[in-house]
């Protein structure tokens, strides 16, 4: 287990970060955050979801801390890095909520410096809400928490923040390289959002909610997007996603010849294997 002696401190607090802050709060972990507002700062403190938090980085704010969370869009993080890495103390360890990893996890590393260690990591939760007062810690429980470890890293750093994903509550804690990361979140998470968000702009029809059901719901509900965050996560791993939407319109492309050749064996053929598949998830 994480040792309770370690103080953390999250970097942006914002719906994950500040869902980490309470996991961690409620679990007796002295827990400190820096937010660019301070009224999340403000909010944090009133509902005792940190103990200690500011807007400016500062040495002698970050560099009490011995494991930092970093819960920034890519580009913020890496220039968090550049601009205040010199606050941190020495041997503090470092991990991340980031949803890409290759192009994170190898330049974090490439320009930190030698005596800190950074072990990226993706919590496979969130909703589609956004900010501190939507932080719940609920949303951890029974999902899964993907470290992602590289050669550089040491085991017992690796193992430091399998704890953490064990302390935050989650059910399953995989790792896998920055590489296959990026192959699985291409297809699991980005791949999805392309098509939740294409469904909902290829076609404009007025009141289209009053004809609806819950397979256009469900399939959907991700669609309310923050574009600022996932357009840029999309264009980090470009070359990935391109190559899982090119798999799925090669599917598509099969279903579609089917339905226009009128081969009732393929097609159902297609639905057994996905009801077959569908059934993993359900264990």
């Amino acid at each position: 287990m994480l040792s309770k002696d370690k103080k953390i401190l999250i970097v942006g607090l914002g719906l994950i970060g500040g869902s980490y802050a309470q996991a961690l709060k409620r679990k007796g972990y002295h827990v400190g955050a820096v937010s660019r507002s301070g009224d999340t700062i403000d909010y944090a403190l009133q509902y005792g979801i940190i103990d200690a938090g500011t807007t400016t980085p500062t040495a002698e704010f970050v560099g009490a801390y011995d494991l930092l969370v970093f819960a920034l869009y890519p580009h913020v993080f890496l220039q968090w890095i550049t601009d205040y890495q010199q606050f941190i103390k020495p041997q503090a360890l470092l991990t991340d909520v980031t949803g890409v990893k290759c192009s994170v996890v190898y330049e974090v590393q490439k320009i930190l410096r030698p005596e800190l260690e950074f072990v990226g990591a993706h919590p496979m939760a969130g909703r589609e809400v956004y900010g501190i007062r939507n932080a719940n810690c609920e949303i951890f429980k029974g999902a899964n928490f993907i470290v992602t470890p590289t050669d550089a890293n040491s085991e017992e750093a690796i193992c430091e923040i399998e704890q953490l994903g064990q302390a935050l509550g989650f059910a399953r804690i995989s790792r896998l390289s920055p590489e296959r990361h990026d192959e699985m979140i291409g297809f699991l998470s980005q791949l999805t959002h392309c098509i939740a968000v294409a469904l909902m702009t290829c076609k404009d029809v007025e009141h289209m909610s009053a004809y609806t059901g819950d397979s256009f719901r469900d399939l959907t509900r991700i669609a309310k997007i923050n574009d600022e965050m996932w357009s840029e996560l999309f264009l980090l791993n470009r070359e990935e996603l391109l190559s899982q939407i090119d798999l799925f319109q090669a599917k598509m492309d099969e279903l579609k010849s089917a339905i226009a050749t009128g081969d009732s064996e393929a097609l159902r053929r297609m639905m057994r294997l996905s009801t077959e598949r569908r059934t993993y998830f359900d264990k």
